[in-house]
């Protein structure tokens, strides 16, 4: 007997929080790293929003509440989609969820059975892919490239929808590229896929980033689109427009109030319920007239932010990187700097154990962090099937400016430092 059941060994994970511990042990030596692995707003949660959590806790609001998320934030939710998106959303079709992420996971396992088909961008969140073995589906990466600016449209998603496809995932401002998809884009996919799909396919749209946009670019959502809501479920949350990760307040709307009844079961098998007090704080967020200056003060920033790791990764030989319209990522394509490092020569020459564990940007990545002291993440880490010839690594620009400078000098010299590189790699620590 094993100890644990197969399955166990199907999920993967999250390298974004996998590295933190190879970060420890470096600050540990007496060494200050230049973090830009994390995915999280360095800016503290608004005034207005801590009040509020801080006086619900004052009224003893810390008991059991509605699993399905309290009434007054799932109104709040419903009203803002409404309002946002040109659709009819309603309270009962809402389910709150501790963050955004727990509804990737929750409705794979709800409307996929074994062999099921699921469709979702790489390089994307990796969540999207994580889950999918583990509940016995059948995943289908829909490559995003370079030259097309890592879009895609109706022509692009076409050729992988089958009698077997059972969800499609879209994110928009996206994670890693801060792509941010155009209604021309949406309209476009929303055709190929009423005409292709039957009304049992879902479309899982992950807005969490909704708010974080530059150049004045402007959201938008497929649920929009004619004809989508009924097959769109709709995600967003507090982490991110709020800065608010460790807040763990997500909320998801459901085509149909059984949709969400089912949820709600779940909710309460697995969580009991998340509590009131924050979820009080996530509705001031959606409610607040104060809301837009503090999230216009934050995309402010973050533009400038852009704008200054843009450039400095473009200045250095062997790196191209384009200027993201949302989120907090750039995407520099790594691939000449590997060549030039003799990257892509060390990693054919690793025992085939070891270079299905890594990849060029891999190694590339752990040069960067313990010789260099800079924390980015590898392709691999938004996608692992299929992503073998491709070469880029991210970095969040979520950290304070000057540590945005540095790490681009430290950048700059390690892009040069062949030698340094050769003798990381000998001693082979550290390959993946």
């Amino acid at each position: 007997m094993d100890l644990y059941a197969k399955r166990a060994g199907l999920i993967d994970t999250e390298n974004a929080f996998k590295i933190g511990p190879l970060i420890r042990v470096i600050e540990e030596q007496g060494k200050e790293v230049v973090k830009c692995n994390l995915g999280e707003p360095d800016f503290p949660v608004p005034e207005f929003i801590k009040e509020e959590v801080k006086g619900q806790l004052d009224r003893d609001n810390t008991h059991y509440c509605d699993p399905q998320g309290i009434p007054s934030l799932r109104a709040a939710v419903a009203k803002h989609f409404s309002e946002t998106r040109g659709i009819k959303a309603a309270p009962d079709r809402v389910v709150v969820f501790p963050g955004a992420k727990p509804g990737i996971g929750l409705c794979q396992q709800t409307y996929c059975d074994p062999g099921d088909e699921i469709i979702y961008p790489s390089p994307g969140f990796p969540i999207y892919e994580s889950f999918i073995n583990y509940v016995g589906a059948r995943p289908v990466p829909l490559h995003l490239s370079e030259e097309r600016n890592f879009s895609f449209s109706g022509v692009d998603i076409g050729p992988l929808i089958t009698e077997k496809t059972k969800m499609i995932f879209l994110n928009s401002p996206s994670n890693p590229t801060g792509g941010v998809a155009s209604p021309e884009q949406l309209r476009d996919l929303a055709d190929v896929i009423r005409r292709r799909c039957p009304e049992e396919v879902r479309v899982f749209s992950d807005e969490v980033y909704e708010h974080i946009l530059f150049d004045e670019s402007e959201h938008h959502s497929i649920i929009s689109c004619p004809g989508m809501e009924k097959v769109t479920i709709l995600v967003s949350g507090a982490s991110k427009s709020f800065s608010w990760t460790g807040g763990r307040i997500g909320w998801v709307l459901f085509p149909t109030a059984e949709e969400a009844e089912v949820f709600r079961n779940l909710n309460i098998n697995y969580f009991s319920c998340i509590p009131p007090y924050n979820q009080e704080g996530a509705r001031i967020g959606l409610e607040s007239p104060l809301s837009q200056d503090a999230i216009c003060h934050m995309v402010t920033i973050f533009q400038e932010r852009r704008d200054l790791v843009v450039d400095g990764l473009n200045a250095i030989e062997g790196i191209r990187c384009q200027r993201p319209k949302g989120a907090f990522y750039v995407f520099p394509n790594v691939g000449e700097v590997c060549e030039n490092l003799g990257i892509m020569n060390a990693f054919q020459g690793l025992p085939a154990e070891i270079r299905g564990k890594t990849s060029p940007s891999t190694l590339f990545q752990m040069f960067l962090l313990f010789e260099y002291q800079v924390a980015t993440m590898d392709r691999k880490s938004f996608g692992r099937i299929g992503a073998e010839k491709f070469h880029f690594l991210r970095l969040s620009f979520a950290t304070d400016t000057e540590s945005l400078r540095e790490g681009l000098k430290r950048i700059s010299r390690a892009a040069g430092d062949r030698e340094g590189f050769r003798r990381f790699f000998n001693r082979g620590e550290h390959l993946y």
